[in-house]
């Protein structure tokens, strides 16, 4: 088991490695950087399951390659254009090392406290968030929902789907598919600030929108 998981971690590396070529385009390197990632991940999944790792590699290095995203002159519009829809709003709008379009939106202007409701400040941002999507289809939305550790997980886990649910629900009344759009809820299982204070926890209750553009 364990020589086939080193044959197949050379493999990958060897096709990770080959990334650096500089005869590839942007869009080659991460479907191969992808590739052998998910290689790697296969290769040890099918030796762990009983199966072969020269097997799990191949399964693996076609789920890496469908993973990967690019960072297209489209998703580099769509983040110009959200900075400025956002701006002094508090939304965080970034890129993610994986070449999604992430925006981190608290909770002063995505939802009361306990509700699941879009509030009013909040639908200018999707009205001009859709827009970008409807000049990008061939992108993939996923909405998580987080709240604060105050309460229960059998109020909290509920509502931060909810939360994700009605931030989709608005997206497709505007026009976007909802075959396009996930979404997850996390409860308060993934805070990025103390739940011991007032902002700390304003913080946590917070949506995370991300947007992937799929290699054509």
């Amino acid at each position: 088991m364990r020589k086939n998981i080193v044959v197949a971690a050379t493999a990958a590396v060897l096709l990770i490695s080959g990334c650096a070529n500089t005869g590839m385009s942007d869009t080659q390197r991460r479907t191969a950087t992808g590739a052998g990632v998910g290689a790697l991940a296969g290769a040890v999944l099918g030796s762990a399951t009983g199966g072969k790792a020269g097997t799990g590699a191949l399964v693996g290095a076609g789920v890496g390659a469908l993973g990967t995203y690019i960072w297209s002159q489209n998703m580099e519009k769509q983040k110009q254009e959200m900075e400025a829809a956002t701006q002094g709003t508090g939304i965080a709008v970034t890129q993610t090392q994986d070449n999604q379009l992430k925006l981190d939106i608290p909770s002063d202007i995505s939802f009361d406290t306990g509700r699941s409701d879009i509030k009013s400040n909040f639908a200018p941002v999707l009205d001009r968030f859709a827009d970008g999507l409807r000049n990008n289809v061939n992108t993939d939305v996923r909405i998580v929902g987080h709240t604060d550790s105050t309460g229960s997980d059998a109020i909290n886990n509920p509502l931060s789907l909810q939360r994700a649910n009605s931030t989709r629900n608005y997206l497709t009344s505007r026009g976007i598919g909802g075959t396009r759009i996930q979404t997850e809820g996390r409860g308060s299982y993934e805070p990025i600030a103390s739940n011991s204070t007032n902002d700390g926890r304003a913080r946590n209750r917070r949506v995370e929108i991300y947007v992937g553009e799929r290699p054509r």
